[in-house]
């Protein structure tokens, strides 16, 4: 289960440390407006349901400490070869095609032990900046 902050489930990017850091100064910045994880390591071992439409998120920094409030405006599923370009684009991390953004994201579940397939479902989720926590 994912860490819940007044009542809020949480939303924490990348690994501790200096991606996650990265991750959440392009979310401040507002270069970075959506997210995409694994289904089964992400939710389903977590025993967490897709994002809803209009649900805020709490964002949270290396140390576990919350940094700004978030609003879901938009999540999907897709199987990983299917996830559109616009996903890969709006996360903000320079991807500079979609086979560019795949190939980023099976280094990064390899280095964390996954093997990232084809058929994998991934959740997209697109999202905007309410503001610093606590929530405005």
């Amino acid at each position: 289960m994912w860490k819940r902050v007044d009542g809020l489930r949480t939303l924490e990017l990348g690994t501790p440390g200096p991606s996650r850091d990265e991750l959440n100064r392009l979310v401040l910045g507002g270069t970075k407006i959506a997210t995409a994880g694994l289904w089964r390591t992400d939710y389903e071992a977590e025993g967490e349901r897709l994002e809803d439409i209009g649900e805020r998120l709490v964002m949270l920094d290396s140390d576990g400490e919350p940094v700004a409030v978030l609003e879901v405006t938009r999540a999907e599923v897709h199987p990983f070869v299917e996830v559109p370009w616009e996903l890969a684009r709006d996360e903000g991390e320079g991807f500079t095609s979609i086979e560019d953004f795949r190939d980023g994201y099976r280094k990064e579940y390899r280095s964390a032990g996954v093997t990232l397939a084809d058929d994998d479902s991934m959740a997209c989720v697109w999202f905007r900046l309410l503001g610093p926590y606590p929530a405005p």
